[in-house]
């Protein structure tokens, strides 16, 4: 079996990600109408500013930094795994290669 078929199984996910001096370069796994699924990759230093945005869901792969939802702050890790509501603002900032699995709906 390859390693995607009909783009549906993904068996090394993280090898998608792609990283960027000019920042993130989100690769879609989905990209329907109403509910995305993508890949993230961001290098130390790199940031995602805070912003507005419909439901999210954030799930951690590797690397460590920090995640604003609204006024909180949270530790990024590997295995962790955020959701926030529509219309709260988030942000990240990495402090290590960073790799994430982000999904959003309407």
């Amino acid at each position: 079996m390859s390693d995607t078929t009909s783009q549906v199984y993904f068996l090394d996910t993280k090898s998608k990600a792609v990283f960027s001096a000019d920042g993130t370069k989100p690769q879609f796994l989905i990209d329907a109408p109403n509910f995305k699924a993508l890949v993230v990759g961001l290098e130390a230093g790199q940031q995602i500013p805070p912003h507005p945005g419909g439901p999210a869901m954030y799930h951690f792969l590797e690397g460590d930094g920090l995640m604003t939802v609204g006024e909180e702050t949270f530790a990024i890790k590997p295995g962790a795994t955020i959701v926030v509501p529509a219309g709260v603002k988030r942000g990240m900032n990495a402090k290590t290669r960073v790799v994430f699995l982000g999904s959003k709906g309407e």
